[in-house]
């Protein structure tokens, strides 16, 4: 086999890619994810994803993201499915991103509980904003029944992201959501009041939405909203 001097020009520009994605200048790693993308190769696709589990920088996670999402899907969604099972929480959070903006069904079966509920919250709503993309036709409520059960987690941030992956599901929420307005936790039953909220008039700010909701639950109480 013949190496012509067009391989060799190629061979050191993937190397000068992969080395500069392990940089320790953030704007290097900015631009070798930028060149592994806009000259995508199945050689880039261990190193994108390695760097995603360690990247401290959101705009290069991004860029990290973007890269990935121009390579063949035969190649990348092995990879990525095998991140969602790792040890490290980023390289959980930022496999289930990547895997929601490349959008291949095919990867549903590895959105499981145990990512829905994990004890990470960047996992968790990596996790939602991949499911809702992935979820089978004909699926939703079944998510959207799981998700429900997450209602009340966490802080503001972590609520509003559940509250817009139960949202993007559209009406197959309703009932679900009505069941959780009678909860006896004020949490969950402020937080469904909320999302509901958001369903009708998904404009309402979440945070008004919520002072709203907490309004609703003090003065109904459960049982109430419902009638």
């Amino acid at each position: 086999m013949t190496v012509t001097g067009q391989d060799t020009e190629v061979d050191v520009d993937a190397v000068r890619i992969l080395r500069g994605l392990e940089d320790g200048r953030s704007s290097v790693r900015l631009r070798a994810a930028l060149a592994a993308g806009t000259t995508p190769g199945p050689r880039f696709v261990a190193g994108l994803v390695h760097r995603c589990a360690i990247e401290p920088e959101f705009f290069v996670r991004d860029m990290l993201t973007w890269a990935l999402t121009r390579h063949p899907v035969s190649v990348t969604l092995p990879a990525l499915l095998r991140e969602v099972r790792s040890d490290r929480a980023q390289a959980r959070s930022q496999a289930l991103h990547t895997l929601s903006k490349i959008g291949d069904r095919r990867a549903w079966p590895a959105i499981t509980s145990s990512l829905l509920s994990d004890s990470e919250d960047e996992v968790a709503r990596s996790a939602w904003r991949a499911a809702v993309v992935l979820v089978p036709a004909g699926e939703e409520a079944v998510l959207a029944a799981e998700l429900v059960t997450l209602l009340g987690r966490g802080g503001r941030e972590t609520q509003l992201s559940l509250s817009q992956a139960l949202v993007a599901l559209g009406e197959v929420i309703v009932p679900v959501l009505l069941a959780a307005t009678t909860s006896l936790d004020p949490r969950v039953r402020t937080h469904a009041l909320a999302t509901q909220r958001l369903l009708h008039d998904p404009d309402a700010g979440f945070e008004l939405a919520i002072e709203e909701a907490k309004r609703v639950a003090v003065l109904d109480g459960p049982g109430q909203e419902g009638r």
